[in-house]
């Protein structure tokens, strides 16, 4: 029969089967805070010859790691006032976004506002340490008030209890986990990749600079492209409800705003509320598969296709029902910096900034014939299909990590 204090993870490598052991996070680990000279503005602790990284909190990531490139750079005469910390340690943020952890990937000095783990008593894998960290804050985090830490210090963290097994488990599940982060980093830098790509294209594949054609185009087409309002090219251009609707949970359609579209999609969650269907306005009954939502309120600019969603829009939300333009053409379009920021040069309002429906209808646009428009729609179609794709893979490994982090740890 299992000692009721005995702590066994739900999911385990071949091969171990012994109890984790329960400890106190101040009896296994040795650890201090790193420190700095005051006062924090002087000229001569930053930079020149011999110049170090400096690892401040902004400097830790939420992905194990430093930022590649610190804020700061701590010079040669304020290194003996401050910690050294070698590649491969385990910091925890202690003030601002507490509870962040990092393994060092170089040799750097420390801010106060770090704590350093410096030794164990028994050999410990960093990786799996870093891990069992960033785990029990996030309890702790659940334990506070508003499920946010305030402040920690080196008293209460050595009274967290910890959960250890023998250094082979740690190391097999440090080594686990050091793939899968590996596995998701690449996934991250190819999507990054994509998108820079997609931002290259729109900025060749669009007349720019008051240009007539843009620097890149299909084989074939070499007319000059004509100049067009938006209004033309779209049958109505509206925006939604300015009042409140009549929320209830029986409901049947999704009352969405600005901030429900995301990466191209109306964006649905557990905040959205719902309205019954006679309640929808006139205008969100007109909108149809040729429908661009647009955000118009706070954040400005972002854009999701209609695909017959049950949706009423409020009025953060504008709609562009595009007639004798090619949809997806006119959706790349909107995406240019041309564009971009010709919107934020035209916004009304002080403290949250509105996009006016006649400035959406008065945007200028140079447009090629529909063949061309196309051709240019399809080639960003396909585009975003692919960052999609890799956009799904890598949440899917996100969410696989996830679960792993819950079954495999105490």
């Amino acid at each position: 029969m299992k000692d009721n204090q005995a702590k066994y993870p739900q999911l385990r490598f071949k091969g171990f089967t012994d109890p984790w052991e329960k400890r106190k996070l101040g009896e296994h680990a040795k650890y201090c805070r790193g420190s700095f000279p005051q006062p924090y503005g002087n000229k001569e602790w930053y930079d020149g010859e011999g110049a170090m990284p400096f690892v401040q909190v902004v400097d830790v990531t939420n992905k194990l790691t430093l930022v590649e490139n610190t804020k700061q750079k701590i010079s040669k005469l304020a290194q003996s006032k401050s910690v050294f910390v070698p590649k491969g340690t385990v910091v925890v943020t202690l003030q601002g976004s507490i509870g962040r952890v990092a393994i060092t990937q170089y040799d750097s000095f420390v801010d106060r506002t770090l704590l350093i783990f410096e030794d164990y008593e028994k050999e410990t894998d960093e990786r799996f340490w870093a891990y069992t960290i960033q785990k029990k804050f996030e309890i702790e985090k659940l334990k506070a008030p508003g499920g946010t830490i305030k402040t920690i210090t080196k008293e209460a963290l050595s009274s967290f209890d910890v959960h250890l097994p023998q250094f082979k488990e740690q190391a097999k599940i440090g080594s686990f986990f050091k793939q899968l982060d590996d596995t998701i980093a690449l996934h991250q830098r190819k999507l990054a990749k994509l998108k820079e790509l997609k931002q290259g294209y729109l900025q060749k594949m669009f007349p720019k600079n008051g240009a007539k054609v843009p620097e890149l185009r299909f084989a074939g087409f070499a007319d000059d492209w004509e100049e067009r309002k938006l209004s033309e090219g779209t049958s109505k251009i509206g925006d939604g409800l300015h009042g409140t609707p009549n929320y209830s949970e029986n409901g049947d359609v999704f009352f969405i705003n600005g901030n429900n579209l995301v990466n191209g999609k109306i964006l649905i969650s557990k905040e959205t509320k719902l309205v019954t269907e006679s309640d929808q306005s006139k205008d969100d009954k007109l909108l149809s598969t040729d429908t661009i939502l647009m955000s118009i309120n706070g954040t400005i600019g972002n854009l999701a296709w209609y695909n017959n969603e049950r949706v009423m829009l409020g009025k953060s939300a504008a709609y562009l029902i595009v007639s004798d333009f090619d949809k997806k053409f006119i959706f790349s379009y909107l995406q240019t910096s041309t564009i971009k920021n010709y919107f934020l040069n035209n916004l009304t309002g002080t403290t949250i900034k509105n996009l006016g429906l006649k400035t959406i209808r008065d945007t200028t646009l140079f447009v090629p014939i529909l063949e061309e428009q196309r051709k240019i729609g399809s080639f960003f179609k396909q585009l975003d299909d692919t960052i999609a794709l890799h956009q799904r893979k890598l949440e899917k490994l996100q969410e696989l990590k996830k679960g792993y982090l819950q079954k495999m740890f105490c």
